[in-house]
Order: structure tokens, then sequence, then C-alpha cells
């Protein structure tokens, strides 16, 4: 086998082991970068609604506490305010999504569907746990959530959802006295689910990933024909010349010229001691013959 195939096999084996590994890693830390965003993206919107429940809490609900006592006025309710809000935002993102999961909701556009009712019943059965991420298919692709207990721990909501006769006579004007009532204090009614889509951050990774490889691979080969030029000029080349001087030596020719190389490598090293060898066995010869 000669020297530049064993070379190159030794090269491809290096190279097929160096891509394989980095392409493992790199694919592992793109996707989980992308993971991380998709939640990151989950997360703002879940602070997002978080900031507007407090603002209505804290500013709006004060106001219009007045107005309530004749007619309801939904927008004082920050469970209403923080959905209107993310409902603003699904105009230009409509796979972004938020809702107040709730299996006893006073809107009914709240009642939690089968997934969301998995999610509160896990909350039920763990009050403490603080945050469910899971993802799931939807119509527009595969989608991430993000899902936090809904928790009764305010005693200021029990007299619109305890019992019918303590509610406002406006809200249940307004929903009727069917739904909404019965909560109990740190009781986990429900729960806050935000979706965010998965696509386009696992796209951008995967595309990323593939532009990494063929750039890897591209290098790859572009250091392999370098060394293989490398090896020729230096290596291959002198060395068979060297060789074919030899061989007419070693059948008796003594007039071929010395062999010359400008360098002062091994491979140099190796052509003087090929002439000093040759003019050895010249001056052998001639002692014998006289």
């Amino acid at each position: 086998m000669k020297l530049i195939l064993k070379f190159n096999l030794v090269f491809i084996a290096i190279f097929l082991i160096g891509l394989g590994a980095a392409g493992y890693v790199s694919n592992q830390l793109l996707q989980g970068n992308a993971r991380e965003e998709i939640l990151q993206n989950a997360r703002l919107v879940m602070e997002t609604a978080l900031a507007t429940r407090a603002y209505t809490a804290g500013q709006v609900g004060p106001l219009l506490a007045t107005q309530m006592k004749y007619t309801f006025l939904p927008q004082s309710i920050p469970a209403y305010s923080a959905a209107e809000v993310l409902a603003g935002l699904r105009k230009k993102f409509p796979e972004y999504t938020y809702k107040e999961a709730t299996l006893n909701p006073t809107n009914p556009r709240n009642r939690a569907v089968d997934w969301e009712t998995d999610i509160v019943n896990q909350f039920r059965a763990v009050p403490d746990r603080g945050e469910i991420i899971g993802e799931r298919d939807t119509p527009t692709g595969r989608s991430l959530y993000l899902a936090r207990p809904f928790q009764i721990k305010d005693p200021g909501c029990l007299p619109c959802h305890s019992t019918v006769d303590a509610a406002p006579k406006t809200m249940v004007d307004r929903y009727g006295p069917a739904n909404g009532f019965g909560w109990q204090l740190n009781e986990v009614i429900g729960a806050q689910v935000v979706s965010v889509p998965t696509d386009v951050p696992i796209q951008r990774a995967t595309a990323a990933y593939r532009t990494f490889m063929i750039s890897l691979t591209a290098v790859f080969v572009l250091i392999g024909l370098a060394l293989n030029l490398m090896l020729f000029a230096m290596v291959i080349r002198p060395v068979s010349k060297l060789s074919k001087l030899a061989d007419q030596v070693s059948m008796g020719n003594m007039d071929v010229p010395d062999f010359r190389v400008a360098s002062k490598d091994e491979i140099g090293v190796l052509a003087d001691s090929f002439n000093r060898m040759k003019k050895s066995l010249v001056q052998a010869m001639k002692m014998l013959e006289e």
C-alpha cells in the first residue's frame, strides 16, 4: 500500500470521527439554544400577562369600583385585561396564545379544554409545583407550552366566587349563576397557560447546523487537498526519485547523478547520505578493479 494512500485513509478516519463529534456537539448546542429561545419567548408572554393583571388590579380596578355597583365592567377584572392584551398580540402573532384555563370559570371562554384540564389536575395534585413545561402538536405546527398554577391566595377574590348570593348582582346578571362559584381559599382552580411556536427557532437552528457542517466539511476537504499536495511535493516526489536512483546504483550503474535537494530537513539528510554511499561504492569498485 502506497504511503499517500495510507495517509489518506488515516486522514479520512480522523475526519469522520472529528466531523461526527463536532456535528453531535454543535447540534446539541444549537437545539438547546433554540429551545431556550422558545422558552424565553414563553416566559416573556407570561410576564406580560402578569404585569397586565397587576396593573389592572392595582390601578384600573379601584377606579371602576363605584361604577361596578351599577354595571359590570369586565375591564376591571385582571384575568379579562390580560386575555384582551394578549389577544391583541395574536393579531400579529397568531401562534402565540395565552389563556387562564379554569375548571369552573366565570367567563365561559376561560373554560379548560382536555389537555389544559390535565395540566390543572397536575397542579391540583401537587399544589407547590410552580411550573409545567411541555410540547404539543397544534394545527399550526409544534408548540411549546408554559403553565403556572392559578391559585386563590387573596381572600378578596372569594366574595365574587364563593356563592351566588355573595357575588355582585351585576356580575351574576352578565354571566349567570351557574359558573364561577364555589371557589375556596388556596385552591388551585386553573392554570395560566402560554403557548409559543417552536418551528421558527428550530428551523433557524437546523439551518445553522447545516451551514456549519457544510462549512466544516469544506474546510476538511481543503485541508486534505493541501496536505496531499504538501506530502507529494515534500515527501513522495523526492523519495520516489531517490528510489529510482538507488535502483540504478543497485544494478551497477554508478554514473547516475547525485541526488540534490535544496531543503535541510530529513529528506535533505537522506539525500546527503545517499550521495556519500554512492561515492563510497564508486571508490570501492575502483579499488577492486585495481
